[in-house]
Parts: C-alpha cells; structure tokens; sequence
C-alpha cells in the first residue's frame, strides 16, 4: 500500500506561510547588530525568491548552512551566548524556505518559525518586541488555517471572518493568561540565570581607555529613567556616579576591585537631599550608577568604599532602584596611607613633559593644592576643545593631548587632568557615569541615554576632602548642562518640535510598559492583592488561588467555545431543533437520513402531512436553491410541534 502524494502548496498559501515566517523574524532581526540583521534578511528574501520554482539542490541549501555560520562567525566571533544562538535561529529560519514546497513544509516552517519571537524576548522585552511578536503569532494561526483549508479542499471564507475567528480564539485565552501574569508567585531570585550576551551592550564598565567610549556616546538609547519625589537638582548637580579608576598603566585606567570588600569613607553630607527611583537599563553587567553622593545602597546592592554602586549581580534585565542622594560638604577629610599610594600610582616611563610641567606648577604654586588645580582649569578652559572627532593618541597618550593634539573629549580630558594632578603630587581619581539629562514633561521624569556617558575628575584637598572637578565642562559646558530641550530652542517648533513630542509621547509608553510589565515583582504583587483583602500572601496561597481561577477560566473558555460551535444558519439551525422535538416522541431522525425520507417514514407512522409540507420546504430552500420566504419557513419551524400534540 503506497503513501498518498503530499499536498503541494498553492500560491496564496506559500505567500502567507511566507508573510508569518518574515513576521515571525523581524522582532529578533530587530535586536541583532544592524550588519548581521540586514544580511540575513536579505539572504531570506532571495532564498524565497529563488525557492519559489521548486526545492533548492541539497549543494545549494547546505553552502548556505555554511555561509550563515560564516557570517556569524564574523560578526560575533566563537563566545557562546544569547546573541549568538538567537543569530544562529535567525539565520537558519532566513533559509529553511529553501525547502517550502508541500503542506507539510510549511507547517514545519511556521513552527520553527514561532520560536523567533520568543528568541526576541532574550534580548529585549519591550513592547515593540511584544506588539509584534503578538502580530506574528495572530499570522501564523491565519496561515495555519489557510493550510487546513487546502489540505480539505473546503473554499476560503473572507479575511474579515477569518482573522475574526483567531482573534475570538486569542481572547478567550486572555482570561487564563492574566490570571497566571498576576498571580503567579514572583521570586526575588530567578530559577535560573541566562547566558551572557555574545555581544555585550554599551554601557560602564571596570575600565576605561582611549576611544573605548565613541560607540557609547553615539548611542541615543536610554541608559536609565529618573523620577524625583521632591526637590530636582539643577543641572550643575546632575552628575550620575558609575566606577571609580584608580589603577593607571599608562594607557588604561582600572578600577580597584578591592574597594568592594572595603567599608565606604566617611561622609558629612550637605543639607539638601534627593530623593528619586531610576529605572535602570539592562547592561550584563553589576555596575550601577546613583546621583552623586549616593546615601546608602538600596537592597541587591553595595556601597563601595569610592562610593560606587555594585549589584549583586549582572543586570540582565530591566531593575528600579529607590535611592537617596545628597552633595557632600567634606568627602573623607583624611587619607590613608594606602588610598594615598593607590590615588598617586603613576606608571613608569610615561609621558615626561606632563611630570616636568607638573613639577614646574608645584614649585610656583608651593602648598596650594587649590591652586595647582585651578590653574589646570585655567590652561584646559583657554586653550583646548571638545571634540569626538580627535585622532586616538600612541603611547604618551596624555602627553599628545595634553601639547600637541589639545582637542579631544571627556575621556582624555580626565585623564590627563588626572595625570597631571598627580604627577603635581594630588590625590586624584577618574570618575565614570553619566551627566545630565533630559526631563519628559508627559510623565515628569528624566531620562539619561548612553550619549550622556561621561567622565570626570576628583581631586583630594585638605579640609575639604574629594571635589569633583570636571575639565570637559571647563572647556565644553553645554556638553554637560544644556538639555535637549537648551539645544532645540525653547519655542522649538515645526518638524523638530513635532519629532520631540512624538519620542517624548513614546517614551513615555515606553516607561509605562516597563512600570506595568516588566518592574512586576512580588512586592508589587503583594500591593496588588492587598486591596482585595489578600495581603502577604504565601506562594502555596498565591499557587491555590492561582488554580481556582484558572479553573473558573477554563470552565468560562469551554462555555464560551461550546456556545460557538452551535449552527449559525438560523434555519439550519430551527431545523435542528425540530428534529429534536420528535426525538423526544421515538421519532429521531438518523444522521444520514435524507430530510423527505426522515419525513415520509414519520408521516408512515402517524400521519403528519404538515410535517411533509414543511420537510419539503426546507429542502427546496436548503438544497434546491429555490425561491422560499426564508422568514415564513423559519416561524413554521419554530412553530411547528409533532402531530401527537406533544411539546417540546
């Protein structure tokens, strides 16, 4: 006995499994580096194209396996992680068309195709990630049933109709789904952790050289949302503390790790106080940055001795943070011996016209630590630029910036602020983190992108302890206090000032659905329930309640689905009811009995010639296409009751 021939696809049907599968891609293409992403949607674009025709040769479909695993190669190297998996689901999805040919091809594409979303959602859950996600899962199921279709041979009703059916399919799971959203127990720990990005996203890092930032600077996502309850501090003071470098090697500057295990350094903190929650981007990593001076850390995280903020662990994903911060009058008024070796570490044989020059001014300028660091100032503010186009330096990286180049940006700034300051014989330090800010005036919040990295200076002078100084804002200060809104102009109007709303309004949506969604934790679902009487719920309670009302929703689905599957020809369906009232009487109607025989044998048994009467009609109208007063037909139906007088 020999298999039937699979069912070919037709054109409508290869195009829809097509249109779900391109769908289905896009929101992981949307989150891979734009190079890879665009190459392989262009590969899945001519592999559709020339597939069409009939399966590509086995050759063909495997140079392309191994071109893919080239390209990804290229781009990301061999280090395992989210970027590299979901880059090597991507591009084999972009080829499995190769092979699209009967029923059974494109189920398995369709099927392999919905695990592309999901992938997306490793690297980023946001609502755009969501929306299409959700369109692509709508397509698919529209796809699935234009294959059932096929496979029957049964005709295609209209669009309308059918994209009706799958969304009535989606919203009598919705129930069942918000139900296991809300109360579904939240762990303060996941169950398990994800592997490390392949690709590693901008952000702070323990190190900083020159150059290292370019690619952070030119990104306008955002690295955090900031909202203040109270006070806002002016734009002077909007400096957010990241890593502090100590370590320099001439070229790279380090952070020492051992602060971490170190206890902070006293702090007499000014009166004025912020108080503020930022929500804080994923970067892979544990460095957290805080309004400077941060107070305390805040619960999953520690307070370094330099004052930095350190997560327990990698910040793979969307966190809130509630801090307080305040400007200190006196940073630590005393210096270890220790923290004065580690803030005076020069490398040897590095930049010698610095160390001369510094001596110079330490000779002018005697005890005057003060002074030796304004005069610094002065030089930086009447002679030097601010540019992100500058060369890279060689070895004497401070030396060529500091008397030959002399435009540069914040890095080298602070680096050879630093440099010098040290090679003069004051503390200093490099400082990293983010300046600046724009508020959103929708939702009265600040946001700080990536572009806003930035690095400054703290020096150590008696009595006063650490001050920040900052050499970029001396010689560029609209890079560090101007806000967007500085740079557009206050009546900013036209295209611009339409551009701005709009990215304000999605913003906005944007912070909603990170508060809403994704900040959804088991503080947050303990507030949730408590108004409802259920306050400090256990998880075997929140497991239990979870079960009733998913009971009760299944039971509401099965309603709901059973109520769609009755007749939706009313005349149909007043016929259906009238068999049923002779089947109470012994006189059913079998299956596959023909309406007039199922009559004739009734009217044979008790005579029933309205019952003959009415048969006849229905099969005229039903079958024979005649001309009937459908509204006659249907109220003699309902009417009619079988001749013994019984009722239904």
């Amino acid at each position: 006995m020999t298999e039937p021939a699979p069912t070919l696809l037709d054109r409508h049907a290869r195009g829809w499994a097509l249109a779900s599968t391109a769908l289905a891609l896009l929101p992981l293409l949307l989150q891979l580096p734009s190079v890879l992403a665009a190459t392989i949607a262009g590969v899945a674009l001519l592999t559709a194209v020339v597939s069409r025709r009939g399966l590509l040769p086995v050759t063909v479909r495997l140079l392309l396996v191994l071109a893919m695993l080239a390209l990804i190669y290229v781009q990301m190297g061999i280090r395992p992680g989210r970027d590299t998996g979901c880059a090597l689901l991507a591009a084999m999805l972009a080829i499995k068309s190769s092979e699209l040919h009967t029923l059974r091809d494109a189920r398995s594409l369709l099927g392999f195709a919905l695990f592309a979303p999901f992938a997306a959602f490793l690297l980023d859950q946001g609502p755009m990630t969501t929306l299409l996600a959700t369109l692509a899962g709508v397509c698919a199921l529209l796809a699935l049933q234009r294959l059932a279709q096929v496979e029957g041979r049964s005709p295609t009703p209209a669009l309308r109709v059918q994209v009706r059916g799958v969304l009535r399919l989606l919203l009598i799971g919705l129930p069942l789904a918000m139900a296991t959203f809300w109360l579904f127990p939240r762990l303060s720990q996941p169950l398990w952790g994800l592997p490390d990005r392949a690709v590693s996203r901008p952000g702070l890092s323990d190190s900083m050289e020159p150059g290292q930032w370019l690619d952070l600077m030119a990104d306008d996502t955002p690295a955090l949302r900031a909202q203040f309850h109270g006070p806002v501090p002016a734009a002077e003071q909007r400096y957010w503390r990241g890593p502090v470098m100590t370590h320099f090697d001439g070229r790279t500057w380090i952070r020492d790790r051992r602060n971490e295990e170190r206890a902070p350094v006293p702090v007499q903190a000014g009166t004025q106080r912020w108080n503020y929650t930022i929500d804080y981007e994923p970067t892979d990593r544990r460095q957290l940055v805080a309004l400077d001076l941060p107070g305390s850390a805040p619960a999953g995280a520690r307070l370094t001795a330099d004052y930095s903020l350190v997560s327990d662990r990698p910040l793979a994903s969307l966190s809130r943070w509630t801090l307080q911060s305040a400007p200190p009058q006196v940073f630590a008024a005393s210096l270890s011996p220790w923290q004065r070796q580690l803030s005076l570490q020069l490398p040897e044989g590095f930049n010698p016209r610095t160390a001369a020059l510094a001596r110079q001014w330490r000779a002018e300028a005697g005890n005057d630590d003060a002074a030796l660091v304004r005069r610094s100032l002065d030089w930086i503010r009447a002679e030097f630029a601010y540019s992100l186009d500058a060369e890279l330096p060689g070895r004497n990286a401070v030396e060529e910036f500091l008397f030959d180049q002399k435009v540069s940006f914040c890095e080298h700034f602070s680096s050879a602020f630093v440099v010098l300051m040290r090679n003069a014989g004051v503390p200093a330090r490099v400082v990293t983190g983010f300046a600046g800010g724009v508020r959103n005036p929708i939702g009265d919040y600040w946001v700080v992108r990536r572009m806003d990295a930035h690095a400054w200076a703290e020096v150590w002078l008696p009595g006063r302890g650490w001050v920040r100084v900052d050499p970029t804002a001396a010689v560029a200060p609209e890079r560090i206090y101007d806000t967007l809104e500085d740079r557009l102009g206050t009546e900013a109007g036209g295209m611009q000032g339409a551009w701005l709303q709009t990215g304000q309004a999605m913003d906005w949506l944007r912070r909603g659905w990170n508060e809403m969604v994704l900040s959804f934790d088991a503080t947050r679902q303990q507030q949730l329930l408590r108004p409802l009487g259920m306050p400090d719920l256990s998880p075997a309670q929140l497991i239990s309640s979870l079960v009733v009302i998913a009971l009760l929703a299944l039971g509401a689905m099965a309603w709901v689905l059973a109520r769609g599957e009755r007749e939706r020809d009313p005349l149909l369906r007043a016929w259906h009811r009238l068999g049923r009232r002779y089947a109470k009487q012994g006189l059913a109607r079998e299956p596959s009995e023909p309406a007039m025989e199922w009559a004739r044998r009734v009217d044979a048994q008790r005579s029933d010639p309205a019952l003959l009467a009415l048969s006849q009609r229905f099969v005229h109208a039903r079958y024979a296409g005649t001309h009937v007063d459908h509204a006659s037909l249907l109220a003699d139906l309902r009417r009619h009751r079988p001749s013994s007088g019984a009722t239904s």
